[in-house]
């Protein structure tokens, strides 16, 4: 008898431990991979009169991807300024709180960083 209630007490402690370590563990992943990503699509020019000139455009009615391709200065112009999706940490301190701020289908104001000035359109966020 002794031993049964031995043998059932440490079943019982080690079932308790993996259900803590499996909460622990779920949170970290969680905090780590599971932390809010967006999909962002920009537009680099040199000059602050360039992008507002471009966001005039698009207001107007053209293409914001059409435009990427003829003008963007960064190689993801090429794919309509496509920059996929990231994570907060990512990118320069100016775009990550533009691209983090809009809603989707959003297209920022002129935003300046080390590399020109953007516009940056909001295409998801998870």
């Amino acid at each position: 008898m002794l031993k049964c209630f031995s043998l059932v007490y440490y079943l019982q402690l080690n079932i308790e431990y993996y259900i803590i370590f499996a909460a622990i563990t779920q949170n970290l992943i969680g905090s780590k991979f599971m932390t809010e990503e967006v999909r962002a699509s920009h537009i680099l020019v040199k000059t602050e009169n360039e992008a507002n000139e471009l966001l005039s455009r698009i207001n107007s009615g053209e293409n914001f991807e059409n435009l990427a391709q003829e003008v963007s200065m960064c190689p993801s112009g090429r794919s309509g300024g496509d920059l996929g999706f990231f994570p907060k940490g990512v990118m320069v301190k100016e775009f990550e709180d533009a691209a983090f701020s809009l809603e989707k289908g959003q297209i920022s104001q002129p935003v300046q960083t080390q590399f020109g000035w953007h516009l940056i359109k909001l295409v998801d966020k998870h």
